[in-house]
């Protein structure tokens, strides 16, 4: 259930090891890269971590894409590590039908770090970014995103988990997953089967993106996330007034979206206050983990 292999080799720091890549979801290079960088080094940050070496992963259509845009690719991949002080040291490029880009890292992580398998009845469930990057994808797809929203979406994206992981490290938390793929649901029922306990949650605490309910809606939803909704749906019990748009951006499959982070109720206020001073882009008491069917999900409105 972990985000990244930990590996203790003997006294002092462990490894913890993790790989991820990314299809393209915008159109410029250097964003592209930044933000395939920031979600693969989420992974370290979920462990409790710090980034330390990392190797790039690429495969590429051969004679459709210009070499250039393969170096501003790397470049912001490159950059966006170097910003968590990762450096880049070496990699592997395919030829491939389809464009991909990632990495594979090495970070350290001392004490005993973040595990998903340390969340204790009680503890407060606190997101650090909010939800609907993958329907945003979708909508950048078919070219249905303005530019201001584009923007909006691309910074939080960019975002390194950095901040969050130091602010549940200082508050004291044991419990953390990054919220991506399998969408909020899918890894909250990952880190509630982990620890032995289920979850409830409140939508109205639940930050989104401004524009995503209007999209989701509209449809532009990406495959991925109706199937996580369908993979928690024998997991989740939703209230009656939880409307079925907003169900689906609840298991929106997200790209480099924040850490889900458990927390003992008696720490709340200080994650909450060093999220505030590391200037995450959410800090939200969401609910809390409770007794009961291991990853198993109550959806509440309020």
């Amino acid at each position: 259930m972990e985000d990244a292999v930990l590996l203790r080799p003997g006294p002092g720091p462990a490894l913890a090891f993790s790989v991820d890549f990314i299809t393209p979801i915008v159109d410029d290079p250097e964003t592209y890269g930044a933000i395939a960088a920031a979600n693969a080094l989420s992974d370290i940050y979920a462990m409790g971590g710090e980034p330390q070496v990392a190797l790039a992963i690429c495969g590429f259509p051969q004679g459709v894409l210009a070499l250039e845009v393969l170096e501003r690719i790397f470049r912001g991949g490159r950059d966006k590590a170097a910003e968590a002080g990762c450096a880049i040291a070496g990699g592997h490029t395919v030829i491939d039908p389809e464009l991909k880009y990632g990495l594979c890292v090495i970070g350290s992580v001392s004490g005993a770090g973040l595990s998903q398998t340390h969340g204790a009845p009680g503890d407060r469930l606190v997101l650090t970014k909010p939800l609907g990057f993958g329907i945003a994808a979708q909508a950048i797809k078919e070219q249905n995103l303005s530019a201001g929203d584009l923007a909006t979406t691309v910074a939080a994206m960019t975002t390194l988990n950095k901040g969050a992981k130091d602010a549940a490290l200082a508050a004291g938390a044991r419990a953390a997953t990054d919220v991506t793929g399998f969408g909020l649901l899918g890894h909250l029922h990952h880190l509630g089967s982990a620890s032995g306990l289920a979850a409830r949650i409140r939508l109205r605490e639940i930050p989104t993106l401004d524009f995503i309910r209007d999209l989701a809606k509209a449809g532009l939803a990406p495959g991925g996330s109706r199937k996580n909704l369908a993979y928690v749906a024998p997991h989740t019990q939703f209230g009656d007034d939880v409307a079925e748009v907003d169900r689906l951006i609840l298991a929106d499959a997200q790209t480099s979206g924040g850490l889900l982070i458990a927390v003992a109720p008696d720490r709340e206020s200080t994650l909450v206050g060093e999220l505030e001073r590391n200037a995450t882009p959410a800090r939200a008491v969401i609910g809390e983990l409770i007794p009961g069917e291991p990853g198993s999900i109550e959806v509440v409105s309020d």
